[in-house]
């Protein structure tokens, strides 16, 4: 199975869920360690060792904070956060580590509890939340969030180990999925490609860019939020698209299919341009619920396969 905008990876994780082999390719580097963590396997005796050290060794840096930390966290936070970006390089489970340590800087940034994915500028006085219905405060220290994240994450990627399939594996390609050759034919691609000019993926999980010092190849995402929704923006969204659904190597009678919200109506010519006949069309609701982003919407699921 192939997914070419695999994202966060959940198409991969299902895939091994399910008994499949699968390979995900995405642009977003962040994007790509979070696969790798989600899927790769782990000696859980060793994994669990060096988390619970890791726990055991909190403590807070006396390195400067500079550019994007600074302006994001308060003094304590910060410091809590590097020390443990510092720790890193001595455990074989780095990247667990990373993901850990990205998952706690999104929480402990100096934004209100309903803007967590999308915050503007830093909350540095009590506001009213939304999201709670009271005054809150905005977050002052990293270290709660740092022990949180390191217990859930090592409970689920221990669940996961015991409900995958044996002997089946993820690959994870960092590239641009118009660009990168992979081995097929695949027998299936699943995928949820970006939405036009809505999200910047690479800005969504800046505070990771900034911490880990990842290869950031904003400039070359398909619907990258700051092109807009222009119609050059949009008829360039189209090409792209068409591109890598095109590219995808199939095996004889092999699906595509694609989950998307297609209000603009541009997925009928881009199933056009890349070769693929629509078998059927499913709507799937969405019942959103975070903070003021809060609201339902539909998704289309399109079933396709190649023309012959």
């Amino acid at each position: 199975m192939l997914d070419p905008f695999a994202g966060s990876g959940t198409t991969l994780v299902q895939a091994l869920e399910s008994g499949y082999n699968a390979v995900g390719v995405d642009i977003a580097s962040f994007n790509c360690l979070m696969m790798r963590v989600k899927t790769d396997r782990y000696d859980a005796f060793r994994l669990e060792r060096e988390l619970r050290d890791a726990l055991s060794r909190r403590g807070r840096s006396r390195e400067r904070p500079r550019g994007y930390v600074r302006q994001w966290y308060a003094p304590l936070a910060a410091a809590q956060l590097l020390h443990f970006r510092s720790l890193l390089g001595e455990y074989e489970h780095a990247d667990v580590l990373r993901v850990v340590l990205a998952r706690a800087a999104r929480s402990a940034r100096l934004t209100t509890h309903f803007d967590l994915d999308f915050p503007k500028t830093p909350q540095r006085q009590p506001y009213w939340c939304h999201k709670h219905r009271r005054t809150c405060q905005p977050v002052g220290e990293a270290d709660k969030f740092i022990a949180r994240y390191l217990i859930d994450t090592l409970d689920r990627l221990k669940a996961f180990e015991h409900v995958r399939v044996r002997l089946r594996t993820a690959e994870v390609v960092h590239g641009d999925a118009r660009e990168v050759e992979l081995d097929g034919p695949f027998d299936a691609v699943l995928t949820s490609p970006p939405y036009p000019g809505l999200i910047d993926y690479h800005e969504q999980h800046r505070y990771a860019y900034e911490l880990f010092g990842l290869d950031d190849r904003r400039e070359r995402e398909l619907g990258a939020a700051e092109r807009g929704t222009s119609r050059a923006a949009v008829a360039a969204y189209v090409v792209g698209i068409s591109d890598v659904l095109r590219r995808c190597a199939l095996a004889p009678g092999a699906p595509v299919v694609v989950v998307v919200n297609d209000r603009r109506d541009l997925y009928p010519e881009i199933l056009e341009r890349s070769g693929l006949r629509l078998v059927d069309r499913l709507e799937r609701h969405v019942n959103r619920r975070t903070g003021r982003r809060a609201g339902e919407y539909f998704e289309s699921v399109f079933v396709t396969v190649r023309e012959a």
